[in-house]
């Protein structure tokens, strides 16, 4: 596994203003290990602790060159589309500007208010250029995890008006901070390839998916695998791993995003990542 000054990555605030870097030892602490240097590839140790203000991402849009998303990827999402198994991934991408910070509030251009929906997401962190990679050797090229929401304005991505006469994945999901991720990036040195973890998406406080990340179609290895096959992953590079059942599109009744509404996803072993929208 790659070698960093760090196994559970924060970016934060101090109780000065300055944004830091720093090694949290646990889930939660209000202390952490303080990193010098810039973006989660260049840190260096310095042996001083620092207390936690405000937690941010652990990402800007300068640290990731792309984001690769993959759709359908859990059965109890096929089911709820009416879709078979797939035989291979579903791919998808969303630009840099798509990736926001943990605990901000998403603006929401007026163009995409009218179907907005969330879906909660394990992500991958790439951390080394990577190409044709054996499904047995993706962890040696995972840098961490993290939680994600794959934003999505449905309109967009279904309705012949507006997506065409096929649906289209790109355009209703690539507006600026519609992939905000943390609140940590956690190594695969902590949590192995994620099989032993829970994603749960809360909604006002309304829990709106559940599901078991060893119920991925498709794994983590398999997916790293896939998405190098004579592509070179970018270090830095965000793979979202798809989404269980209980999006709002598939409600009775259909339930959207609404301005000033929370979205908390929870990944056990891996944080809580938690938005607001608002609409602009």
């Amino acid at each position: 596994m790659l070698e960093l000054p760090w196994t559970r990555l924060v970016r934060f605030v101090d109780q000065q203003g300055v944004i830091c870097y720093g090694n949290l030892f646990n889930e939660g602490d209000d202390h952490a290990q303080l990193l010098e240097g810039e973006g989660p590839f260049s840190l260096r140790a310095t042996g001083k602790q620092v207390a936690i203000g405000k937690i941010l991402g652990p990402l800007t849009p300068a640290d990731v060159p792309l984001v690769r998303c993959i759709g359908l990827n859990y059965a109890t999402h096929l089911r709820e589309t009416g879709h078979p198994n797939p035989t291979n991934p579903t791919l998808f991408i969303k630009p840099a500007p798509a990736v926001a910070d943990h605990n901000a509030a998403i603006p929401v251009p007026k163009i995409a208010q009218g179907k907005m929906d969330y879906e909660g997401e394990l992500t991958i962190l790439i951390g080394k250029d990577c190409k044709n990679v054996k499904p047995e050797d993706a962890l040696d090229v995972i840098a961490a995890y993290t939680v994600g929401n794959d934003l999505s304005a449905r309109d967009w991505q279904t309705e012949p008006e507006k997506a065409g006469s096929r649906p289209q994945w790109c355009f209703g999901k690539s507006f600026d901070q519609f992939a905000p991720v943390g609140p940590y990036l956690v190594s695969p040195k902590l949590v192995g390839d994620c099989k032993g973890s829970t994603l749960s998406t809360y909604v006002n406080g309304e829990r709106r998916q559940l599901g078991e990340i060893s119920d991925l179609v498709f794994g983590v290895r398999d997916l790293v695998a896939f998405c190098s096959q004579g592509q070179t992953l970018e270090q830095g590079t965000l793979i979202m791993t798809g989404t269980p059942g209980g999006v709002g599109l598939f409600m009775n009744p259909k339930t959207f995003l609404q301005d000033g509404d929370e979205v908390v996803v929870t990944i056990t072993q891996i944080g809580s990542l938690r938005n607001t929208l608002k609409f602009e």
